[in-house]
């Protein structure tokens, strides 16, 4: 299954320069949405977020019908959350935001969905980090403005 990832996921990788990681954790089953994307470019473009390589991540472009179903959701979400859930539940996949709204969103239409944290634990389920290197990566989040409900991924465990 496909996951779409929001603009707070991309933005947290891009803090800590690891875009590299979402494509470890999920390989070639990863895409985005134009508005989500967009929102990431404009905080390059503010100087709020690090420019990183992201050229290899698929944009996926909204249906007419999954525009007008975004349309529903854009008045209690941002563009970028909304457009991944009309995508996320027109083509059955799944999302990774950390938007509280969206999550919830999703979870009422029954799109699974996680965000950072689980990333971070797909990385270490997959022995790619350790708890430890994970809750560094964590701490480098925070510090950047993630408002994460963990510090540390043991917590979850």
């Amino acid at each position: 299954m496909i996951a779409l990832l929001d603009n707070t996921v991309i933005s947290n990788f891009s803090f800590i320069r690891r875009p590299d990681f979402v494509r470890l954790a999920l390989g070639d089953a990863v895409a985005t949405v134009q508005a989500a994307f967009d929102e990431y470019n404009r905080g390059v473009h503010l100087n709020r977020l690090p420019a990183c390589d992201w050229n290899w991540l698929p944009i996926l472009e909204l249906t007419a019908d999954e525009a007008s179903l975004m349309a529903r959701f854009a008045s209690e979400l941002g563009l970028g959350e909304a457009s991944c859930i009309a995508c996320a539940v027109s083509r059955s996949l799944r999302i990774f935001t950390d938007d509280r709204d969206a999550r919830r969103a999703a979870l009422e239409l029954h799109v699974p969905v996680s965000g950072t944290l689980g990333m971070l634990l797909l990385l270490v389920d997959a022995g790619i980090l350790s708890t430890d290197e994970a809750d560094r990566y964590l701490s480098q989040m925070i510090a950047s403005g993630y408002r994460s409900p963990l510090k540390s991924l043991t917590e979850l465990r």
